[in-house]
């Protein structure tokens, strides 16, 4: 018998710490408080606009850098990192309230930034450890679920706690400190200690995260990000994040260019911007339901290059119909290639390295991020509409790039079809890593 489980099933069935690490996902994406409305409460305290934008690049230095730790972090305490990455973020946000000084201000923006991202690798590592394998890519829907839904409330709710504290930012910002508070006490309760490879020599720590079989208690490669370098196949595979993240950002910054010089009412681009958070909102776990069936590598470069025919679209003559369709088509791509894309690195991970290629990916997101807008700007004032080509260009080396870099499932297997095991509703309290060599990215054939 073979089964391809259901969104509601892969939920019920998960332990509680699975779904404690789930809804911790909304609570720090909801963190985007801060960034939302950072640069307005700079100002509003008497700042300049420069040194606003000065304090936006320090949160988002701030959040790569603790993608870094996070990662590293997540390989040896995931628990505490967990618990101390929110605890830290709810006094940091308090503090911007008191801080006199635009030093102490930056300081403690950055560090914010650094805290609440720390929190990210390690929730994705340990949510991989307490998944069965053939529902890693449901569960990270999920992780992108919520941190989807947590980035569509965050401004909604902060408008909210600002106009309720009469047009004040003290609500907001002790609001904000007080959930992130109340959820490392939660984690702290309900989080399974768990232990690394790494953490077994030092004798704490119950196996919850790392116990298997031991069969599969092979000797696990050492080291840091270095190590995760030296599996070839793994750093193609964050080339091709670096060039992928680069091309999805355009939609935030180029097409803002491209619709105000082409003088097209701005509502077109704002309803596209909300009918892409509608799509994927709605529609990536139902999506995934299907696609988690599919093999991996396809998934993940025929939903890539979706994405880039979708920005190739904006090349045509700009106008509402062509803004509308060419993020529908990147849209879906996102869907389909999105919760394999967020899995990969922790299937293709051996157990010791976990956290550290979960954090070198989301490190890789965040550079292209912030890269994309500079590149795709440049190309747009340089080449005008000619930009749309170059930057599906980059969609298509992102495609091929990763067509080398992602492993077939071990045995050639499905990653999402997968003998029953148990009864309904009995949770395999097996970690999920993966399964044979080929998958355990020391292979590098």
């Amino acid at each position: 018998m073979t089964e391809r489980p259901t969104i509601w099933r892969t939920f019920r069935e998960s332990p509680l710490a699975v779904k404690t690490l789930l809804g911790g996902v909304v609570v720090n994406r909801l963190s985007a408080f801060l960034m939302v409305f950072l640069v307005l409460y700079m100002t509003s305290r008497g700042l300049t606009s420069g040194q606003a934008v000065v304090a936006v690049g320090v949160y988002g230095a701030g959040a790569i850098v603790g993608a870094v730790i996070g990662g590293a972090l997540a390989d040896r305490r995931a628990k505490r990192t967990i618990v101390v990455s929110m605890a830290s973020a709810s006094v940091l946000t308090a503090s911007l309230l008191f801080l006199p000084s635009y030093a102490l201000l930056l300081a403690a923006i950055g560090l914010a930034s650094l805290s609440a991202q720390v929190f990210r690798p390690a929730a994705a590592t340990m949510l991989s450890r307490l998944t069965r394998e053939d529902r890693q890519v449901m569960i990270f829907a999920m992780f992108r679920f919520g941190l989807n839904v947590g980035a569509t409330l965050a401004p909604l709710i902060g408008f909210a706690l600002y106009d309720l504290g009469h047009q004040r930012y003290t609500l907001l910002f002790w609001g904000e400190a007080l959930v992130a508070l109340a959820y490392a006490v939660l984690a702290w309760t309900t989080l399974p200690v768990g232990r690394s490879p790494q953490d077994e020599q030092d004798g704490e720590g119950a196996p919850a995260e790392e116990a298997r079989p031991a069969r599969e208690q092979a000797p696990e490669p050492r080291g840091g990000y270095l190590a995760v370098l030296r599996d070839t196949r793994y750093a193609l595979y964050l080339v091709a994040n670096l060039f992928a993240s680069a091309v999805y950002v355009q939609y935030l910054s180029t097409l803002p260019l491209n619709v105000s010089a082409a003088h097209v009412d701005v509502v077109w681009y704002t309803l596209a911007v909300s009918l892409n958070g509608f799509i994927v909102i709605c529609f990536e776990l139902l999506v995934t339901r299907v696609t988690q069936g599919w093999p991996r590598r396809w998934t993940i470069v025929g939903g890539r290059a979706l994405i880039a025919t979708g920005m190739a679209v904006y090349g045509l003559p700009i106008g509402p119909l062509v803004i509308i369709a060419g993020t529908v088509v990147w849209s879906l791509g996102e869907i389909i290639s999105g919760p394999a894309i967020f899995s990969y690195p922790a299937i293709a991970a051996p157990a010791s390295l976990k956290g550290r290629y979960i954090g070198s990916f989301q490190v890789t997101s965040g550079l292209g991020q912030a890269i994309g807008p500079v590149v795709g700007g440049w190309l747009f004032i340089h080449t005008g509409h000619l930009a749309w080509p170059l930057v599906a260009g980059g969609g298509l080396a992102a495609c091929l790039l990763a067509m080398v870099a992602v492993r077939p499932p071990a045995g050639g297997t499905s990653p999402a079809v997968r003998p029953a095991q148990g009864g309904a509703g009995a949770p395999d309290p097996l970690p999920l890593g993966p399964r044979g060599r080929s998958e355990g990215g020391r292979t590098n054939t």
